[in-house]
């Protein structure tokens, strides 16, 4: 007998947001399966960080209903097996490394491993003395992989970043890499938006272009080409988005 199919990491149905009387996101379907790594694109102004708001229940909808792991988006335990990385993250300035990491950990009754905090630091490239100097002194790609080390050591079952390589120098770029292909055969779910389509088309099994406020693609970087009778993703990109003009 075979085994009941889990539902969707995502599942995102009818989705519609307004600011004001404009339209930001018109109503758009979306699934993302678990064990996925899904990339979402798109230019700026594009409605991708009002969607990732949205599915994080951190403004109202103006149509429509969303899942996470079938779960009602809206009920806090929602968000429990996730891990978010705003786009623009700061931590607290007055905190060191260490005290954010136990701190977020706290948050979510884990305990807090020195050696486990050291090895993702050398994992995402970030110099382990960093734990010991306060966040006011971090640089913006400093600042980035103490996030994302965060939202690594979290044990989520599902990680929600927007903009995750933004800050960072290319070495650091080809570690995130490296740790979301390594939480993808762990079984986690990985949700992004991205401007690099080079990224997407590297790591992700699926991807969505949303444009306007509406998705003008879903499927694989390979799809998009095919779709698209683009030689390059980008090539793609921009013949996707031109036949999507308002």
């Amino acid at each position: 007998m075979n085994s009941p199919q889990l539902a969707p990491a995502l599942d995102i149905q009818q989705l519609a947001k307004n600011y004001g009387k404009l339209p930001v996101l018109q109503p758009l379907d979306l699934t993302v399966q678990r064990g996925e790594c899904f990339g979402l694109v798109g230019k700026n102004g594009a409605g991708k960080t009002t969607l990732i708001k949205c599915l994080l229940d951190f403004c109202d909808l103006d149509g429509g209903a969303i899942r996470i792991l079938d779960i009602p988006h809206h009920e806090h335990r929602a968000r429990r097996p996730l891990a978010y990385l705003p786009e623009s993250f700061m931590p607290p300035h007055a905190l060191t490394g260490r005290d954010f990491l136990q701190y977020m950990l706290a948050l979510r009754e884990l305990p807090y491993d020195d050696a486990q905090a050291l090895a993702m630091c050398v994992a995402l490239d970030l110099d382990p003395q960093a734990l010991t100097r306060q966040a006011r002194s971090y640089s913006k790609g400093m600042t980035q992989k103490l996030g994302l080390a965060a939202c690594f050591m979290s044990q989520a079952e599902l990680f929600v970043l927007d903009e995750p390589m933004s800050g960072l120098d290319p070495k650091a770029r080809a570690l995130l890499k490296r740790q979301l292909a390594q939480q993808k055969q762990a079984g986690k779910t990985v949700f992004f938006s991205s401007h690099v389509l080079a990224d997407v088309e590297e790591i992700c099994d699926r991807m969505a272009i949303l444009h306007d406020g509406k998705l003008a693609f879903v499927g694989t970087s390979g799809e998009c080409r095919a779709q698209y009778h683009g030689e390059t993703l980008e090539a793609a990109y921009l013949a996707c988005i031109e036949s999507n003009k308002r």
